[in-house]
């Protein structure tokens, strides 16, 4: 017979920013970069983060999350910290049935996106934007 794991730790990821996740046994509290998830801003970042965390719905209520991002901005380390929480879960509770509820809401809850940004050319400031022609 196996063991159930003490601790299991995730990885999630979204443009440049990187989130790791530990999902152990607990009361349901939720820590995202050493704050209690209650108390992070803004709260579009918060819901983001939330949304595994609602979906599981009671199961949630007997681990513990602790996810640390980095990398990346606010939104970024936000959709890197849903991925890799919907992870744990997924690993802690062991229903395949919550990998196909996650996969049916949203994929990028279970897969990383690949989506990067473009590097930038020559001939303009950005890697789309070109200079003006001028014909005169």
């Amino acid at each position: 017979m196996v063991k159930a794991p003490s601790v299991v730790l995730t990885t999630g990821k979204r443009k440049a920013a990187v989130a790791r996740a530990s999902v152990r046994k607990g009361s349901g509290l939720v820590w995202f970069n050493d704050r209690p998830l209650e108390l992070v801003e803004p709260e579009l970042v918060r819901l983001k983060v939330q949304e595994p965390l609602k979906m599981v719905g009671d199961k949630a209520r007997a681990v513990d999350i602790t996810v640390h991002a980095s990398g990346g901005g606010v939104v970024g380390q936000a959709s890197a910290a849903r991925t890799a929480i919907a992870r744990g879960l997924i690993e802690w509770l062991k229903d395949p049935a919550l990998r196909d509820t996650f996969k049916r809401y949203d994929r990028s809850l279970i897969v990383n996106d690949p989506r990067r940004k473009l590097p930038k050319r020559p001939g303009g400031r950005g890697a789309r934007k070109r200079r003006q022609k001028s014909y005169r």
